[in-house]
């Protein structure tokens, strides 16, 4: 029998999106007092019509079910470019094939020099990333690499590369003990996703069948999320709760999480055309904390100190820290080419000290 594989239900999101912009404040009112939420029942939260008292409740009653399944540890991890080459024309990234500028791809030994770097900071969870070349997700160039960080005293190293296929995500699980995958579709929208991607990223589907892959592969963490300002989020925020429930009904051996990249400025790019607000940003990782109370959630160095630090208790489980989106970035700043503008440029002990102030506990290492 084959698989059954995700696809986003167009009506389906269309008919819940309606119902969101349609709710009345009673009928979000009473969704709060709920225990246990359905897609119906989350899709209220996501309401343009929610008033600042019930959002205020929304981020209380966030703020409560995590403590509730997390305590107050954060985890902290940091990302390691490795190679800005890129075959895509992607028009919001850094990374844009178009972009007529000098690109850098770190050799194995460099790439443990960075590694080197990052965990006299303290670090042991890793995140390799790199623009969609093949060289830079060639799995015998990766194999070595990956070991080298685990032998470097990395426990989690997780992967933020082009798709692959099965076979070589469990080439990656089986030989190099690949702890984590980190795929965002961008947008569940088909027509606006075919409008922003061009080259091999340009297929919807198969990247929208990644996560299923990676897990499939036996890859123990995955995280998915979609880009925040490409199109409209109340959209891409019913799609994601469907893909996500899917994931842990069908392939519930594997742990999902959730990641809220928002468009920053990039080479080429002043941004997103449709730019998320905070207020939105805020109630949109509330409400999806509702409907997934033991699932974690990451936020990135791609928001502000100010704005990071608020939002902490309120859903997050994983922080980035003292990221660059360079390779080379931490042994050589300010040579090569940036993905994305960083926001928050704190060393990683600074953000640990905030968190401590606030009573959370930064976690440098993985469970073990």
């Amino acid at each position: 029998m084959k698989e059954k594989r995700f696809v986003v239900p167009l009506d389906e999101v269309a008919s819940l999106k309606k119902r969101a912009e349609m709710a009345s404040l009673a009928e979000i009112s009473a969704v709060l007092g709920t225990e246990t939420l359905s897609l119906d029942d989350f899709v209220l939260l996501l309401s343009p019509s929610m008033n600042d008292d019930l959002l205020g409740s929304l981020m209380e009653e966030s703020a409560r079910l995590t403590r509730l399944r997390f305590g107050y540890a954060l985890s902290l991890y940091i990302p390691l470019y490795y190679d800005s080459r890129c075959v895509n024309r992607c028009d919001y990234c850094g990374f844009n094939a178009e972009n007529n500028i000098p690109r850098q791809a770190l050799s194995r030994r460099e790439i443990l020099e960075e590694a080197q770097a990052i965990r006299r900071a303290g670090f042991t969870n890793i995140l390799l990333v790199a623009g969609e070349h093949p060289e830079s997700s060639d799995v015998s160039f990766l194999i070595p690499v990956i070991r080298d960080l685990h032998e470097c005293g990395f426990r989690s190293v997780s992967i933020e590369i082009a798709p692959l296929s099965e076979e070589k995500y469990r080439c990656l699980v089986e030989e190099a003990h690949l702890d984590g995958l980190y795929v965002y579709q961008e947008t569940y929208d088909r027509s606006v996703y075919a409008e922003h991607h061009y080259g091999p990223k340009a297929d919807f589907d198969w990247r929208l069948a990644t996560p299923e892959r990676g897990a499939s592969a036996g890859i123990p963490k995955i995280g998915i999320g979609f880009l925040l300002g490409l199109t409209d989020w109340l959209f891409d925020a019913i799609a994601l709760a469907m893909h996500l429930s899917f994931l842990q009904k069908h392939l519930w051996r594997t742990e999902f999480s959730i990641s809220f990249p928002r468009i920053r400025t990039a080479v080429g790019s002043a941004g997103g055309p449709c730019p998320v607000s905070d207020r939105s940003f805020i109630q949109l990782v509330c409400a999806l904390r509702l409907l997934f109370p033991a699932t974690p959630m990451s936020l990135s160095t791609r928001e502000t100190p100010v704005f990071r630090d608020a939002m902490i208790p309120y859903g997050f489980t994983n922080i980035s820290a003292g990221s660059s989106t360079a390779p080379g970035g931490y042994t050589m700043p300010h040579r090569t080419l940036s993905q994305f503008e960083v926001l928050d440029e704190r060393p990683p002990a600074v953000v640990a000290e905030a968190l401590k102030a606030r009573g959370f506990d930064p976690v440098w290492k993985d469970w073990e």
